[in-house]
């Protein structure tokens, strides 16, 4: 049986990888489940599966926000914001505590999905909350008073360690961790694992795992398929059967300035993404 092939469990069933039902409507909608897009490594797809999981969710029904927490922007231009000359983005919000963050949420041409921006103005954050009173909570204050508005926070974390994504881990009720099936960004994810069982440990109780998922994705190459292996050995469950595939379109889509979802709604990569967004559902780790 390949691993295409193979059944996971959705609570206490077991059921096909093909079998992820499209999620129910809501009737209402919030609280909101806030997961961490993370991994140190950068070009692992992170931004990528960050802006195209949140369409996906959107398209069934959930009301997500896109939180950019990554200096670079990528996740805001990649769903056509223009962050240079911005007033209000998740910085202001963040150095200033009367600041309403609705006024910086930014909607989106999708349905149900908004983002809260990022320039490169976040880049002074790091530094300047080195000498806040509860400095790894910023952005947990950031986003409270907005999460009865959505179902579903994905938090675009930037590729490193630092206090950034620890603010956005003690903000999070879960993390998913985006890897690139290739050898040396296998090697990251132990360190990584190590990082939120520490946020857990000391500041963040309720912090978990919701899942690993494979990116860039080439079963073609041996090297490929063995990275595949290594993640299901050294993980098990915690490895989402959905896996990312290497495609042109997505750097298409990017350059597009909008998800693959939209840009390309029958490629096979809006499908894989479509099927992601279904299977967090099914996990249980989403409304």
């Amino acid at each position: 049986m390949t691993r295409d092939e193979q059944p996971t469990l959705v609570g206490d069933l077991e059921v096909a990888p093909d079998d992820f039902p499209v999620p129910a409507p809501l009737e209402g909608h919030g609280p909101a489940r806030v997961i961490a897009m993370c991994n140190q490594k950068g070009g692992v797809g992170k931004t990528t599966t960050t802006i195209n999981l949140g369409a996906a969710l959107a398209e069934y029904g959930r009301r997500v926000l896109i939180v950019d927490f990554d200096p670079q922007g990528a996740a805001s231009v990649g769903l056509g914001i223009n962050t240079l000359d911005m007033d209000q983005t998740v910085y202001t919000a963040l150095m200033n505590s009367k600041t309403d963050v609705r006024s910086a949420i930014v909607p989106t041409a999708i349905e149900n999905l908004d983002v809260l921006p990022a320039n490169i103005d976040l880049s002074a954050a790091e530094v300047q909350l080195v000498n806040e009173v509860a400095r790894e909570s910023a952005l947990a204050r950031v986003i409270r008073p907005v999460i009865d508005d959505y179902d579903v926070i994905l938090i675009d974390c930037q590729p490193s360690l630092g206090l950034l994504t620890v603010n956005a881990l003690t903000a999070a009720h879960g993390v998913i961790v985006p890897v690139e099936a290739e050898f040396f960004a296998l090697r990251g994810v132990a360190l990584l694992v190590e990082t939120i069982e520490t946020v857990r440990d000391r500041i963040n109780p309720r912090l978990k795992i919701d899942g690993i998922v494979p990116t860039m994705v080439d079963t073609r190459t041996l090297h490929s398929r063995e990275v595949l292996e290594r993640l299901d050995e050294a993980f098990g469950d915690l490895v989402f059967t959905t896996q990312i595939r290497r495609t042109v379109k997505f750097p298409d889509a990017s350059v597009a300035s909008e998800p693959i979802t939209t840009y390309a709604p029958t490629h096979p990569g809006a499908e894989s993404y479509r099927r992601l967004a279904r299977e967090v559902v099914a996990r249980g780790d989403t409304a």
